[in-house]
This record gives C-alpha cells, sequence and structure tokens, in this order.
C-alpha cells in the first residue's frame, strides 16, 4: 500500500467520524429525519429506496429488525466496516429513532412486470415454496418484527445474502436460514433472489 492511502477499514472510520457529527454532538437540534438525510440517504437512497449496487434498500423494513441490524454493527456482530463505524458511536435512544423512522418509510415500489423472465419467476416461486420463504417472512414477503422485508428488495443484495448465509459467512438470529439453503445450487440461488425482488404480491 502507497503511503498516504488509507485502506477500506481506515476509510470507513474516517468517513464514519466525519458523520458520527451527524449523530451526536452537532446534530443534537436535528430532526431524526435530518439526519436519517444526513447519515444514510447517501448509501442506502432517498427515503431509503436504494439504487447503490450491492447496498439493501431500507424503506418498508420492520423497525424490530432494523434496530437489531444497526445494534449488531454496533456491537460489531455484523461485518461491515463503514456500517459499524456509523453505529459504534450510536446510542440506544439513536437505534429505536432511527429504526423507527425506517418502519415508517414506505417500502420501495413494486417493479413492473414486464420483461420479466417467466420461467425465472416460476422457477423462483417454487424454489421460496419449497424452502418455506413465507413461514417467516409473511405470504407477501413483507416482514414482520424481527423478521426482514424481501420483497422489492434490490436483487444483488438478495443474492448476496442468500450467498453469506449458505457459506455460513452470515449468521442470524440462529441458524434457520443457513439450514434452510443448503444444497440449493448457485443458480437457485440466483432465481430466488430474482423472484423476491420482484415479488408482484408485496403489499404497499
Amino acid at each position: 500500500m502507497r503511503k498516504g492511502r488509507l485502506g477500506l477499514g481506515h476509510r470507513a472510520a474516517h468517513l464514519g467520524a466525519a458523520l458520527w457529527f451527524c449523530i451526536s454532538g452537532l446534530a443534537f437540534a436535528q430532526s431524526v429525519p435530518e439526519r436519517f438525510k444526513a447519515v444514510c440517504q447517501s448509501c442506502h437512497g432517498e427515503g431509503g429506496v436504494s439504487h447503490t449496487e450491492l447496498t439493501p434498500s431500507l424503506a418498508g423494513q420492520p423497525s424490530f429488525y432494523a434496530v437489531t441490524q444497526i445494534f449488531l454493527f454496533r456491537e460489531g456482530r455484523r461485518s461491515n466496516p463503514l456500517m459499524t463505524a456509523i453505529a459504534k458511536g450510536m446510542s440506544d435512544s439513536d437505534l429505536r429513532g432511527f429504526s423507527d423512522y425506517i418502519g415508517k418509510l414506505p417500502p420501495p415500489p413494486a417493479t413492473s412486470m414486464e420483461g420479466l423472465s417467466a420461467q425465472r419467476m416460476s422457477r423462483g416461486a417454487l424454489l421460496a415454496q419449497e424452502h418455506r420463504c413465507a413461514s417467516c417472512h409473511g405470504a407477501d414477503f413483507s416482514g414482520s418484527k424481527q423478521v426482514a422485508r424481501l420483497a422489492n428488495q434490490r436483487e444483488d443484495y438478495l443474492l448476496q445474502t442468500l450467498k453469506g448465509f449458505q457459506s455460513g459467512d452470515r449468521l442470524g438470529y440462529t441458524t434457520a436460514m443457513n439450514e434452510t439453503l443448503v444444497g440449493i445450487s448457485a443458480e437457485g440461488l440466483q432465481d430466488i433472489a430474482y423472484y423476491l425482488a420482484h415479488a408482484p404480491r408485496a403489499k404497499p
């Protein structure tokens, strides 16, 4: 590494420290929406709808799920240098404020079904049914309480997450996700992510 250049972890730490001023200290007078815009929107998109590669939409996620994920980042139990740096200095009150706000954001708009592969949608729907995705994530995959909304999430992020659970690189509250995905082919994971990203039954 060249002298003067910072690695990802150092860049994340510096950026996290800078963003922390938007969360604490100078930002006490700001409302939660203003703080969300300053801290979260540059990556997760306006209104929490992401247009950034491999970055999830936060819009429509249950507040209980959101607060748990921020807590896991704060405690270093989920691995992402930037998110860890941002969450590290958050108080419990900050966690509740951000998660309550996220839980009230309208979910991402349903995508148009025009031009989608009927075969991939069918294969993804069948795999989701076989592996009982709806039993935890809801019949329309909109999530609930501590369970994530999957419907209309970014396809690339869904696929990355499925791969992480299957490989064991990512852990949930239990090993249920890791066990559920055992034996599904790489193409199968792609079809599940494709289907969920365009799930037509998601409630508004």
